[in-house]
C-alpha cells in the first residue's frame, strides 16, 4: 500500500556509513517536549474546532438578531470553516519564512480580533468579513503549525500523537458548546464573542510552546528509520522526505547555493559594520537596519523559494502521483463524513424515533466514538507489524460502507450501531497527517497538509450543499448518501 520507487525517488547513501556512526537520538523526539507539543494541539483543536462545531449556537442568535434568510446566515459559520481549511497552501508560505511558532501565535492574535470584532457586527455581510474571513484566516495560521509540529517531534509514535491531539476537535464540541450557550444565555450573542475573543487569546500560548527542532534534530530525525517499517519501502518512506528526483524528487543542492550566495550577502555587511566602528553612533545604526533587512529579505526569498518550488517548480509535490490520488481522495472525503449530520435528523423524524433519539442522539454517538477511534487506530497504527497506510485505507471503506447502508437502517438499535461504526471509521483523520508524511517527508509536510487540507476545505463548502441540491430535486434523503458514497468510493480508488 506504500508509494512505489517511481512515485518517490530514494536516495540512501551507503547503508555500510550510516551504520558505522550511530546518531545520538534526540531526547525530545517521541518524548520529553514532544508531549508539550501534544498538549499544545490539542489545545489548538479544542479552541478552533471545538469552537467551529459549535457555531450551530450562534447561528441561532444570529438568525434572530439580522432577521436575514438561514442560507445566508450559514454562509458566516460554512465561511470560518471552509477558509480555515482552504488557506492551507498559503500558510504553508507562512511556515516556510517564519516557522511555526510566530505563525501561530500571530494566528493567535488574528483569530481573537476576528471574535472580537464580530461582537460589533450591524448586519451579516459584516459577520462575513470579521469572523468568516478574519477568524477563518486566524484559525487557519495556528490549525497547520498544530498539524505540522507534532509530525516534526514524533517517528516512532506519530499516529498516536496526532490521534490524542486531534482528539481536542471532539472535546472542544462539547466544552464549546455548552461554553457559547452559557455566555449567551448570561451575557448575550455580542458579549459571548467579545469573551470568546479573549479566550481565543491562548491560541497564542499554544503557538509559544510550539518550540522549533534546531536544525541539527531535525537532521538526525531524517536519517532514524521507524521502528516498525521492516521492509525497504517503509525505510524509504521515513527517510526518503528529501530527495526526489526527476519524477518528484525535491532536490536540496539549488538551497545549498541559495545559503551560500545569502552567507555572501550577511558576512559583506558584518565586514562593513565591523570596518565602520571607528564612524559616528547613527552610522553604525543604519548598519544595523541594513543588516536586519538583509536577513529578513533572505529568510523571505528562501521561504519563498521552497513554497514555490514545492508547489510549481519542476521539483513539484503534484510529479507525486500518488500524493496527487491523495488531493483527489481528499475532495471527496470530507463532504461525505457531514452527510450523516445534516440528514440524521429527517431519518429520525421519518421513521418516527425522536423519543428515542432525544434521549440519546445519534450524532452524539458518532462524536464519542470518533474520539476513541482516533486514538485506537492511532495505536494500531503504530504497531511494527501494521501498515500505516493499510489501516487508514481500511478505516476508509468501513466509512464508506456505513454511508452506503445507513439508509437502509430502519430501526434506532441499527443505525446507532451504523452511526457508531461511523464515528469510529472516521477516527481516520488523525492518520491523515501521517500518511502525507510518509509521501512527502518532514520537511514538505507543512506545504503538503496545506494542500490536502485545502482540498477538505473545499469539500466542506461544497458537500452540504450539493447533498441539500440532490434533497431537494429527489425529495429522498436516499439518495444524498449513495451518490456522495459513490463519489467518496471513487476516490478510494484513486488510492
Amino acid at each position: 500500500m506504500y508509494a512505489s520507487r517511481e512515485d518517490i525517488g530514494y536516495d540512501f547513501g551507503d547503508d555500510s556509513k550510516v551504520g558505522s556512526k550511530p546518531i545520538k537520538p534526540n531526547p525530545n523526539i517521541d518524548g520529553g517536549w514532544a508531549w508539550m507539543i501534544v498538549l499544545s494541539s490539542f489545545l489548538v483543536h479544542i479552541l478552533i474546532m471545538g469552537s467551529q462545531m459549535a457555531l450551530g449556537i450562534l447561528n441561532m442568535e444570529w438568525l434572530e438578531e439580522f432577521n436575514q434568510s438561514r442560507g445566508l446566515t450559514a454562509w458566516v459559520s460554512s465561511l470560518s470553516m471552509g477558509i480555515t481549511l482552504i488557506v492551507g497552501p498559503f500558510i504553508g508560505l507562512f511556515i516556510s519564512m517564519c516557522g511555526c511558532r510566530k505563525t501561530a501565535i500571530i494566528g493567535g492574535i488574528l483569530n481573537a480580533l476576528g471574535w472580537i470584532l464580530s461582537a460589533y457586527a450591524s448586519n451579516v455581510h459584516y459577520l462575513f468579513l470579521t469572523f468568516g474571513v478574519t477568524a477563518g484566516v486566524g484559525s487557519g495560521m495556528v490549525y497547520l503549525p498544530a498539524v505540522v509540529m507534532v509530525g516534526q517531534y514524533f517517528q516512532k509514535r506519530r499516529a498516536l500523537a496526532q490521534g490524542l491531539s486531534t482528539t481536542g476537535t471532539g472535546f472542544g464540541a462539547f466544552l464549546m458548546t455548552a461554553l457559547l450557550k452559557y455566555l449567551c444565555t448570561e451575557f448575550g450573542w455580542r458579549n459571548a464573542m467579545f469573551i470568546q475573543g479573549a479566550i481565543s487569546l491562548n491560541l497564542c500560548v499554544c503557538g509559544a510552546l510550539m518550540r522549533p527542532l534546531s536544525p541539527k534534530d531535525v537532521v538526525s530525525e531524517k536519517c532514524v528509520v521507524r521502528s516498525n517499517s521492516g521492509d525497504n519501502q517503509a525505510k524509504a518512506l521515513s527517510c526518503s522526505a528529501e530527495t526526489i528526483n526527476s519524477k518528484g524528487v525535491l532536490s536540496e543542492e539549488p538551497e545549498k547555493k541559495q545559503e551560500a550566495t545569502n552567507e555572501e550577502v550577511l558576512d559583506s555587511v558584518q565586514h562593513i559594520e565591523i570596518g565602520g566602528k571607528s564612524r559616528s553612533r547613527r552610522d553604525m545604526y543604519g548598519l544595523r537596519i541594513l543588516k536586519t533587512v538583509s536577513q529578513l529579505t533572505i529568510t523571505v526569498r528562501k521561504g519563498f523559494a521552497m513554497w514555490y518550488s514545492s508547489y510549481f517548480g519542476a521539483a513539484s509535490l503534484f510529479t507525486n502521483r500518488v500524493f496527487v490520488a491523495f488531493i483527489i481522495w481528499a475532495l471527496f472525503a470530507y463532504s461525505s463524513f457531514v452527510i450523516p449530520f445534516i440528514h440524521l435528523p429527517e431519518i429520525v423524524k421519518q421513521y418516527n424515533l425522536s423519543s428515542q433519539n432525544n434521549i440519546f442522539p445519534l450524532t452524539s454517538i458518532i462524536a464519542i466514538v470518533h474520539i476513541f477511534g482516533k486514538v485506537i487506530l492511532g495505536i494500531i497504527s503504530d504497531l511494527p507489524c501494521i501498515s500505516t497506510w493499510n489501516v487508514f485505507l481500511m478505516a476508509n471503506f468501513t466509512l464508506v460502507t456505513c454511508i452506503l447502508t445507513l439508509p437502509l437502517m430502519q430501526t434506532y438499535i441499527s443505525l446507532a450501531v451504523v452511526c457508531a461504526l461511523i464515528g469510529f471509521s472516521s477516527g481516520y483523520f488523525s492518520l491523515m497527517p501521517v500518511v502525507t508524511e510518509d509521501l512527502v517527508g518532514t520537511k514538505h509536510l507543512a506545504n503538503a497538509y496545506g494542500i490536502i487540507i485545502c482540498a477538505n476545505g473545499i469539500s466542506a463548502l461544497l458537500g452540504p450543499p450539493f447533498a441539500g441540491w440532490i434533497y431537494d430535486i429527489t425529495h429522498k434523503y436516499d439518495f444524498s448518501f449513495y451518490i456522495c458514497g459513490l463519489l467518496y468510493m471513487m476516490g478510494i480508488i484513486f488510492l
